[in-house]
């Protein structure tokens, strides 16, 4: 799974801190992400597009 979320931040001018707290995990998830080591669940990966105003499917894709 690949995904977008190091852009979306960047268009959102959020930190991976910032991003960290929207969504209700720790700073080192969100890295995990970005780096695409983690798949995230359901409800992180409807957390994190909520926190960046996007869908799931536009910051993931299989």
């Amino acid at each position: 799974m690949t995904n977008r979320i190091k852009e979306f931040r960047a268009k959102n001018d959020l930190t991976q801190e910032e991003l960290a707290r929207l969504a209700g995990v720790r700073r080192e998830t969100i890295v995990f992400l970005e780096q695409g080591k983690y798949n995230p669940s359901l409800m992180l990966a409807h957390n994190v597009a909520e926190a960046l105003k996007t869908t799931i499917e536009e910051l993931f894709s299989f």
